[in-house]
C-alpha cells in the first residue's frame, strides 16, 4: 500500500475514556461490514462511475492532443468552476506548483472558484490573454458563478485574439444535455467535453474535470489513477471489514460521534502540497454527510503553521474532535542547517539537522501530545508524496465517506440543502434591490 493507516490511538486503551472501548469499536466494525459489502457490490457492478474511471485510461486519449498543445502554447490557463469542479483540479495542481509556478515548465494555472470582482479584475490585468487558455467546468451547465465568469472572460478574450480564434483558447466541460454553458459553447463554436452525468462534482477529481488541468501541467495522471485503483482493489479484496482501511476509518468516525459526541473531524497535513487536499476533503465530507441532523464538521489544518494558531484549542479545548494526521517521511530531507551558525545564536537543537528533520519532529511531537492529552488520533503515514500516493489518498477518503454515509443512514451523493440558497440567489438577481 502507498500509505499506512494507524488507528490504535483512537481507542480507550491508548488515550483513556475519550477513546473508543474495544466493545464500541467492535460494534461499529460489525455495523460497517454490511456497508462495506454494499460498497463492494456497487464497485463490482460499475454503478459508481467516479470509481470506475480509476481503472481505465482510454477516456484520456481525446484530451492528450489538447493538453500537449496548450502546454506548449500558453503561458496561463484559467480554470472556471466552483466546489468540486475546482477543488479536485487545485488539489492535483498543488503537486507541481508550490506557489512559484509549475515545476518542469508549462503554463501557470489560475482557478477562479469565487465571484469576487476584484480577483477577476486582477487576473485580467495580470495575464496576456493572447497566451491564455480557459477551461469552463459546470456539471449541470447552469452554475451561476461559472457562467458569470465565462460571460466576462469570453468577450475579453475575443477582443484580444478575435472571436474566430476563441475555439483555440477555450474549452468547456459539462453534461451532454441542453444547458446555458452548452449554449454558450455552441454560440462561440467551442469544444465541449462531456461530464459524465453519473459523477458528482465532489467525486470528480479522477475524471477529466481534475485530470485535464493536471495533464496540461505535465502530471502523470496514469500514476494518479494507478494509486487510486490500488486502494479500490485492496478495499474490494479485503476479506474482513477490519482489513479495509476506508471502512475502518468510517467505523471509528461514526462510533466516536455516537459514543463520545466527537462532532468535528480535523485533517492535519504537513506537506504544503496537501493544503488544497484538505479543502477538497472538507467539501467531500461536509456535503456528503451533513444531512438529516447528522454528520461531523470537517476542519482543514496545516502543520506546522497551525501549531501556532489552533493547537491550543485542540489540546485544551472541548473534547469534541477526532484528528487525522497525514504524516510525511520528512526526516533527512532538504538542505542542512549550518551547525556553527545555529550554535552561535543559541539554537543547538537545530545544528546540523536537515530542514525536513524539524518537520518530522514537529509532526511526531504533535501526534504524541494529542494522544497524551486524550485526543483520538489516527495516523496516515506516507513514504513519498507523488501522483500515485495522492491518488491513493483521494480514493481512501472517497470510499471512507461512502461507508460513513451508509452508517449514518444518509445519501452520500446528493446535497438538497445547497439548492435552497441557489434558488434564493437567482431570485435576488431577478428582483430590483429594495
Amino acid at each position: 500500500m502507498l500509505y499506512r493507516h494507524l488507528t490504535d490511538t483512537c481507542l480507550a486503551a491508548a488515550i483513556g475514556d475519550a477513546g473508543l472501548s474495544e466493545d464500541a469499536f467492535t460494534r461499529s466494525l460489525m455495523a460497517a461490514a454490511p456497508a462495506h459489502d454494499r460498497l463492494c457490490q456497487l464497485v463490482e457492478s460499475g454503478s459508481l462511475p467516479f470509481l470506475s474511471v480509476a481503472t481505465g485510461v482510454d477516456d484520456l486519449a481525446p484530451l492528450r492532443p489538447l493538453a500537449d498543445d496548450w502546454r506548449g502554447r500558453f503561458r496561463d490557463v484559467v480554470v472556471l468552476g466552483t466546489g468540486g469542479s475546482s477543488l479536485g483540479g487545485q488539489t492535483l495542481y498543488a503537486l507541481c506548483d508550490r506557489g512559484f509556478g509549475p515545476a518542469g515548465g508549462g503554463p501557470r494555472l489560475h482557478f477562479l472558484d469565487n465571484v469576487d470582482p476584484h480577483t477577476l479584475a486582477a487576473l485580467l490585468s495580470a495575464v496576456d490573454l493572447r497566451r491564455t487558455g480557459v477551461i469552463a467546468i459546470s456539471k449541470s451547465g447552469g452554475t451561476a458563478e461559472t457562467l458569470a465568469q465565462a460571460l466576462v472572460l469570453l468577450p475579453a478574450l475575443a477582443a484580444a485574439v478575435g472571436r474566430d480564434n476563441l475555439p483555440a483558447h477555450v474549452v468547456t466541460i459539462t453534461e451532454p444535455k441542453p444547458s446555458p454553458l452548452k449554449a454558450l459553447a455552441e454560440r462561440y463554436g467551442l469544444t465541449c467535453f462531456d461530464h459524465d452525468p453519473g459523477i458528482g462534482g465532489r467525486f470528480s477529481v479522477l475524471s477529466l474535470v481534475g485530470l485535464l488541468p493536471a495533464m496540461i501541467v505535465g502530471l502523470d495522471v496514469a500514476a494518479l489513477r494507478r494509486g487510486a485503483h490500488e486502494v479500490l482493489r485492496a478495499t474490494v479484496e479485503a476479506g474482513k471489514v477490519e482489513a479495509s482501511a476506508p471502512a475502518t476509518g468510517a467505523a471509528i468516525a461514526v462510533a466516536l460521534l455516537h459514543e463520545r459526541q466527537v462532532s468535528q473531524s480535523v485533517l492535519l497535513t504537513y506537506n504544503d502540497r496537501l493544503a488544497t487536499f484538505g479543502l477538497w476533503y472538507r467539501q467531500l465530507w461536509a456535503e456528503s454527510l451533513g444531512k438529516d441532523g447528522t454528520g461531523t464538521t470537517p476542519i482543514r489544518a496545516m502543520g506546522t503553521a497551525d501549531h501556532h494558531s489552533q493547537l491550543q484549542l485542540y489540546l485544551a479545548g472541548p473534547r469534541d474532535k477526532m484528528f487525522t494526521i497525514v504524516m510525511p517521511e520528512g526526516a533527512g530531507q532538504g538542505p542542512v542547517i549550518d551547525a556553527a551558525t545555529a550554535r552561535a545564536v543559541g539554537i543547538d537543537s537545530l545544528a546540523g539537522h536537515a530542514y525536513g528533520d524539524l518537520l518530522d519532529a514537529a509532526a511526531r511531537a504533535t501526534a504524541e501530545t494529542l494522544v497524551r492529552n486524550g485526543r483520538p488520533v489516527r495516523l496516515i503515514r506516507i513514504a513519498a508524496l507523488d501522483e500515485a500516493t495522492l491518488g491513493a489518498l483521494l480514493m481512501h477518503f472517497m470510499l471512507e465517506t461512502i461507508v460513513a454515509a451508509d452508517l449514518l443512514g444518509v445519501n452520500a451523493f446528493d446535497q438538497p440543502a445547497v439548492e435552497e440558497g441557489k434558488v434564493l440567489a437567482r431570485e435576488y438577481l431577478t428582483k430590483p434591490a429594495s
